[in-house]
């Protein structure tokens, strides 16, 4: 039975919970976190971390999701983003940090990140980002928006993408357009050879939608963080640890609708430290997509700047321009250490297999069923 609590005469709501109103429960048992497997597998994809970024320039250029995939995850390129506008990318980015510098109130970066996003997309520049991360040998992924998917996703398969993320703030199984033909999710991925990752959804039913369309795998949330202004602008928010669970029962239903189909769950979103990776695992995440933790990297294209992809929205940004120290780790150390930071912001990934270990789980799978507590 879900919590309703009354808001107002003839007038309920949901109550739903974030990462930091829950906390891990040890169990009877412990092991070596030598133990411990992190790998996970989506479609014929294999990888050591559960790690997927998040697709903004501002932590994901072609050489940042190469080093990303040969640290065992998926770095994700936005293939509607300035790599696929401009030939100078690194320049222009520098353009958006010193801008930023400059007036902090951001509305400055704003508002030229805007004016490079309106420059028309290239495709012969999108296939030379994509290539340039084919060469490497890792696996290539690419995100589009809804809107774009079906005039992109042929050139992107051509350049070799393996797994093609469709991406928006709140996504559907149907997109409907009063001007024009709307994009049916189902019919787009039956077409397709490719595993298709589908998101943000925040609820069960939406996620099961995805789910029916044929998805590989569904993204939860929006990339909540310091610069997401989505609730701000349009009110939309579910919170996390809520959102996740939602979508794991979705994925647990779908399994019994279809004697055994699993479809994987992307948490993104909420995820500020590893103790959030960790609770976002317990409470039925597959997979964690990390944008604003890769931001103080020695190999952020932004150089310490963070931003979502909406922030380029010609009408209605929810996304500003925030800065971060840096703290001089490279993405190696963020993600497997060793740290000297104690408050859990570099070797995530270490962080992980320790809360396994404490707990007695030696599989990512076998970690969605630990123990929870809510905060009083």
């Amino acid at each position: 039975m879900r919590d309703l609590v009354e808001i107002g005469m003839g007038r309920t709501a949901m109550r739903g919970y974030d990462l930091d109103d829950v906390e891990i429960v040890p169990s009877r048992r412990t092991r070596s976190s030598q133990d411990v497997s992190l790998s996970w597998q989506i479609d014929a994809y294999r990888f050591d971390i559960p790690l997927v970024t998040h697709p903004t320039d501002a932590v994901v250029s072609p050489s940042t999701a190469v080093r990303v995939g040969q640290l065992g995850g998926l770095g994700v390129l936005n293939a509607e983003g300035l790599w696929a506008r401009h030939e100078n990318v690194e320049e222009q980015l520098l353009r958006v940090v010193r801008t930023a510098e400059d007036e902090p109130d951001g509305e400055a970066a704003l508002k030229l990140l805007q004016e490079l996003h309106a420059a028309p997309l290239r495709k012969d520049l999108m296939a030379k980002a994509v290539g340039q991360i084919k060469d490497s040998g890792v696996t290539v992924a690419a995100r589009v928006s809804p809107q774009h998917a079906e005039e992109l996703t042929p050139d992107l398969l051509a350049a070799g993408v393996e797994v093609l993320v469709v991406q928006g703030t709140i996504i559907s199984a149907e997109h409907v357009a009063r001007d024009g033909e709307p994009l049916n999710l189902k019919n787009f991925i039956n077409e397709l050879d490719t595993p298709v990752i589908a998101g943000g959804v925040g609820d069960y039913r939406t996620a099961m939608h995805l789910m029916r369309t044929g998805a590989a795998g569904v993204i939860v949330g929006f990339g909540q963080s310091r610069s997401a202004t989505t609730t701000q602008v349009l009110g939309i928010g579910v919170p996390m640890a809520t959102a996740i669970a939602d979508a794991a029962a979705a994925r647990r239903d779908y399994l019994d609708e279809t004697g055994g189909r699993y479809v994987h769950v992307l948490a993104d979103g909420g995820l500020s430290y590893s103790g959030d990776i960790a609770k976002a695992i317990a409470c039925g995440a597959d997979a964690v997509m990390l944008g604003e933790a890769l931001t103080e990297t020695s190999e952020a294209p932004a150089q310490g700047y963070y931003w979502t992809s909406a922030a380029a929205h010609p009408n209605l940004p929810r996304s500003e321009i925030v800065g971060f120290a840096s703290s001089g780790a490279d993405l190696r150390q963020l993600l497997f250490g060793p740290s000297s930071d104690p408050y859990g912001t570099l070797n995530l990934f270490g962080a992980l297999r320790r809360a396994m270990a404490k707990t007695g789980y030696s599989e990512l799978k076998e970690f969605q069923k630990v123990g929870l507590m809510l905060r009083s």
